[in-house]
């Protein structure tokens, strides 16, 4: 391998960003944090690492295999660098910003570093954007996130938006109810993570049916809810599928256009999620967009949120339009510049006097330079 081929090898998961992917991504998370911004979104920015303990704390326990670990040469202590910003907002809400009203409005961007890339996802670093709303139990609040989150991908044109909703709260409160704990219980959640209607029958007994119906409601939101309120739950599961029919009812009056499905016994990547729990899907990528949902930020306090992935974002959005680039030859008066920068010119100024004006623009990658008798395209 060549010295320069040496040089540019980066780890598996990792890459370069260039012209002019790393300027749009950087406009991209702009628009969307603006849009945050306005309905009342504080931005936030956390330590790129930190210690583990705090870091891994509450939430953030449910990254631990994905952070690499450092030793900090200081306070000789372990350090993590952040395979997510969820945890580090909600330190950030309960521990500097405890004293602050509720509910509290906070918005994040950065980059995070994961150990390992999925199959969905073989990137190990990618750009995070999203919101946090701390100190709120209420359905609205759900709610309020999921809607923010869709209208943000909306207004930087993505098309073809889905959202599939997830309970995961819903059949833990099943197990408590109907008296399912250890090696049964956990046997039944796996079998209705696969699907698998024939496991259910085997370890479901007497409720077998009821748990094979939550796999059969899956689907569009309205007869998911249709078929959830059907069915005769615990108290407590009751309360959790009318949390959800709430959620659902004030997102598709605020959105009746957005499609939404729910799958009642989804659980995987939700895992440390206290209620409603949702995914962001555009149909013009397989990946997803982003997660979001509801969760006890520091351990104790009720929160939701939703954190967009922005090489998602990026892969979904239509290939950026390079701006117009307009060569200044050598020489060129400064005031006469920035009033062509002004009027939307992107201005690439030459060092030296050149015999082959035309030339140089074309080597630069302008496709208009400056002549004496104005602005003129290079042919």
């Amino acid at each position: 391998m060549t010295d320069f081929a040496n040089r540019a090898l980066l780890p598996a998961g990792l890459r370069d960003m260039l012209p002019p992917d790393a300027a749009f991504e950087a406009d991209v998370v702009g628009r969307l944090m603006a849009h945050f911004a306005t309905h009342g979104f504080e931005r936030v920015k956390p330590p790129l690492i930190e210690f583990e303990e705090s870091l891994l704390d509450g939430a953030g326990a449910a990254t631990s295999s994905q952070t690499f670990r450092v030793m900090d040469p200081m306070a000789q202590k372990m350090m993590g660098l952040r395979a997510d910003m969820t945890p580090q907002v909600a330190r950030i809400a309960t521990t500097r910003l405890a004293r602050v009203a509720r509910p509290l409005r906070l918005s994040y961007a950065g980059q995070v570093l994961r150990v390992k890339g999925s199959q969905l996802r073989p990137e190990r670093q990618f750009g995070q954007a999203g919101i946090e709303l701390i100190g709120s139990d209420s359905p609205a609040a759900d709610a309020e996130v999921l809607i923010l989150a869709a209208d943000g991908l909306a207004a930087l044109g993505l098309t073809g938006l889905t959202i599939d909703l997830a309970l995961p709260t819903l059949v833990p409160a099943l197990f408590a109810g109907l008296g399912f704990d250890g090696a049964r219980a956990e046997g039944l959640r796996a079998a209705l993570d696969h699907k698998d209607s024939a496991g259910v029958a085997e370890l479901g007994g007497d409720a077998a049916g009821l748990f094979q119906a939550l796999i059969a409601a899956a689907g569009p939101a309205v007869r998911a809810i249709r078929a959830l309120a059907a069915l005769d739950l615990p108290p407590a599961a009751a309360a959790e599928r009318e949390r959800l029919e709430r959620v659902v009812e004030l997102v598709q009056a605020a959105l009746p256009d957005l499609p939404l499905t729910i799958d009642p016994a989804e659980n995987r990547g939700f895992e440390y999620h206290t209620g409603v729990g949702f995914t962001l899907f555009s149909r013009r990528i397989g990946a997803e967009l982003g997660r979001g949902g509801r969760y006890l930020a520091g351990g104790a306090e009720p929160a939701t949120g939703a954190t967009v992935f922005m090489d998602s974002v990026l892969a979904a959005l239509p290939e950026p339009k390079a701006p117009p680039r307009l060569y200044l030859p050598a020489g060129t008066a400064r005031v006469q510049a920035q009033a062509l920068r002004a009027d939307g010119w992107v201005t690439v100024a030459g060092l030296e006097p050149v015999k082959d004006q035309v030339a140089e623009a074309r080597r630069l990658g302008c496709d208009h330079r400056l002549a004496a008798d104005g602005v003129v395209k290079v042919q």
